[in-house]
């Protein structure tokens, strides 16, 4: 399911989506006569493409996702946790470990450090799967190692490396969090989704958004990839909220989380 769960989410994201439809199109002119069918396939295609590539609009959809949860500053609260969700990493010998982790990884993970460090007696979890092509090292071991790299001690990092999702790794926490306060770290433009599984696994975290994109100061009407990526984001948060209310509706969270396999965390 996890597996299938990401293809689908790949193919449907803009750029890979609007391509498809216009090779569909250009099959459609190559193959058949329907030319009218082929010049309105390639035409959404090509707009379609401009559109998501278009900085005005992505920033105007993606900015009210990353504004729904205030940067976090401080809290008088006793923090007990800090945890840092993954995200993508490649493993490569030949790269120094900042160019392992995604940059998106790096931006939540410095954040993570530096809230963690506000708060002595708090340890900070870090999650992430390893995947299929990890070689070994689970993508919160190998946060894990730049997070020592920048002065944090061992001791005080808690892994959650067999968390495939966002879901997995509400539940894991609450085993250990309990009714602990924690800060919660990720982009902010999912951090509302992510809010969602913590409540529904029993946990009230502080929210400590990051990874901000959309900004209202910056307007540039040249398509670009930055743009597009805005656009991609927008769309697998989409994509999440909307499997989020499929299965709350179709599966009952607290007769889950009893029947899910708990995970002691690992620690280095």
């Amino acid at each position: 399911m996890f597996i299938l769960k990401k293809i689908i989410s790949a193919i449907l994201m803009p750029l890979p989506f609007l391509l498809l439809v216009g090779a569909i199109g250009l099959c459609v002119l190559w193959f058949t006569r329907q030319k009218k069918l082929a010049s309105i396939l390639v035409s959404v295609s090509l707009i379609g493409i401009f559109l998501c590539s278009f900085q005005p609009l992505t920033t105007s959809l993606l900015r009210p996702l990353e504004q729904e949860n205030p940067a976090f500053v401080s809290t008088t609260k006793p923090i007990s946790y800090v945890m840092v969700l993954g995200s993508g990493q490649v493993i490569d010998k030949t790269f120094p470990i900042t160019s392992e982790l995604s940059p998106t990884a790096i931006t939540r993970l410095v954040e993570g450090i530096r809230i963690f460090r506000m708060y002595p007696d708090a340890k900070l979890i870090l999650s992430g799967f390893g995947g299929i092509a990890s070689h070994g090292i689970s993508h919160a071991r190998l946060m894990a190692h730049l997070a020592i790299a920048l002065g944090v001690n061992k001791r005080d990092i808690l892994l959650f490396e067999s968390t495939k999702d966002t879901k997995e790794e509400a539940f894991q926490a609450a085993d250990v969090v309990k009714d602990k306060n924690m800060i919660l770290v990720t982009s902010a433009s999912q951090m509302s989704r992510a809010l969602y599984y913590f409540h529904q696994a029993g946990l009230q975290p502080i929210a400590a958004p990051t990874n901000f994109r959309a900004s209202n100061k910056m307007r540039n009407f040249i398509p670009n990839a930055t743009s597009l990526t805005q656009m991609e984001i927008v769309e697998h948060e989409r994509l999440g909220q909307l499997w989020q209310r499929i299965t709350s509706k179709l599966l009952d969270p607290k007769n889950e989380h009893l029947q899910a396999e708990k995970v002691k965390p690992e620690t280095l």
